[in-house]
């Protein structure tokens, strides 16, 4: 039993057998960890740099606003497809773009987000 499953965590990921679907579901649950967290700790750090109280909280309420829809937006390309398409290499370029879409988003938006509430502050 140990050698089966050794052989099986031993064999490379291939196009073939790689469900586009889940992958990008997977890539959107953690794109939505990673935003989660660098908002609240941008908004913290806005909050000790001395941001009215309010302006940050703003900034959170836009995270709910902002990427949930566009999480869904990128899942939504790919949880319809069919078993066939979903292991289909010729899509992988295609995927490869939405994943480095939903990363620069979910990375550079809270950023962002802070900045653009930094700036209004400063000219108040």
């Amino acid at each position: 039993m140990a050698k089966a499953i050794q052989g099986r965590a031993a064999r490379p990921k291939t196009a073939a057998t790689r469900d586009l679907r889940r992958s990008m579901s997977n890539h959107v649950a953690t794109a939505l960890i990673v935003y989660t967290g660098l908002q609240i700790f941008l908004t913290v750090k806005a909050l000790q740099d001395g941001l009215p109280s309010i302006l940050p909280y703003v900034a959170l309420i836009l995270l709910v606003a902002g990427i949930i829809p566009a999480c869904r937006w990128f899942e939504a390309r790919w949880k319809d497809l069919t078993d066939e398409q979903a292991a289909d290499p010729s899509l992988l370029p295609t995927f490869r773009s939405d994943l480095m879409g939903l990363w620069a988003t979910a990375i550079g938006l809270p950023f962002l987000i802070t900045l653009v509430f930094r700036l209004a502050t400063q000219t108040l």
